[in-house]
């Protein structure tokens, strides 16, 4: 069943009211934190993940209308059924956040740890990934007149740190396609990026050391929450004269 058009808050008190938008890698961390984000905002959520079923399907009965879909983004035909299958089930698709991203930490001087199967992986989900779920998407966010797209990239792909060297590279090829698709979707589509630095997630829960390099150095002194990233997701969906940007959630520590 549709729920997109389900009576609910105003237009003023929920502007994504009647819209769907589609957050990959959603199970949990940043990406749970925005499709609460935007249903809170009226919107019908699409969840997915590529593993964590449950807790996917969790969040996904936990927000209005809301649903499921089990898929890994660096599969071309997966991304390509995602997308479908949302379209299928709601019947449109207004916002794309591609957040589905995977890393593997490596100190950035041990070069033969950081072999070909490594960068594979990574950019197979991290690049390949939003790419194939991004073009599956155009279509349908041409047709719906306000279509969108935002991209988790990270500050590791802005400045020459992250958890890895092929992590690092993987965001900064994110940010970068940002750029490139703004100015070629433009003006049906806009295509932003935020860039997180440090966010408390089950990913860094034992991230001690950068968590206390982090505290003593950004000028807000204290690293990201989800929460942090999903409002900037949010307020970047909402400001319809911004496209191309990648906007930095940092804290500050850029400045450093």
């Amino acid at each position: 069943m549709d729920h997109s058009s389900s009576p609910g808050p105003s237009t003023a008190d929920a502007p994504f009211r009647g819209q769907v938008v589609l957050v990959t890698g959603s199970s949990s961390g940043i990406g749970a934190a925005t499709a609460h984000r935007f249903a809170a905002a009226g919107a019908t959520v699409a969840v997915n993940s590529a593993t964590s079923v449950e807790a996917g399907a969790a969040l996904a009965a936990e927000l209005p209308g809301a649903t499921y879909h089990q898929a890994d983004v660096s599969d071309e035909d997966q991304a390509g059924r995602l997308v479908e299958g949302v379209v299928e089930r709601h019947g449109r698709l207004d916002v794309l956040v591609n957040n589905a991203g995977t890393t593997q930490v490596i100190p950035h001087h041990d070069l033969a740890a950081a072999g070909p199967e490594v960068w594979r992986r990574i950019l197979d989900v991290n690049v390949i990934g939003t790419w194939q779920v991004t073009v599956a998407a155009v279509p349908h966010l041409r047709s719906s007149g306000i279509g969108q797209v935002v991209n988790v990239s990270s500050l590791a792909g802005e400045r020459p740190t992250g958890s890895s060297i092929p992590y690092a590279c993987s965001k900064a090829a994110v940010s970068h396609m940002t750029r490139l698709l703004a100015g070629s979707l433009g003006p049906d589509i806009r295509v932003n990026a935020v860039a997180p630095g440090l966010v408390d997630t089950p990913w860094t829960v034992d991230w001690d050391a950068v968590r206390e390099y982090v505290t003593a150095q950004a000028p807000l002194r204290r690293t990201a929450t989800a929460d942090d990233v999903a409002e900037v997701i949010f307020g970047l969906a909402r400001s319809a004269y911004v496209t191309g940007e990648v906007v930095l959630v940092d804290g500050g520590l850029h400045l450093r």
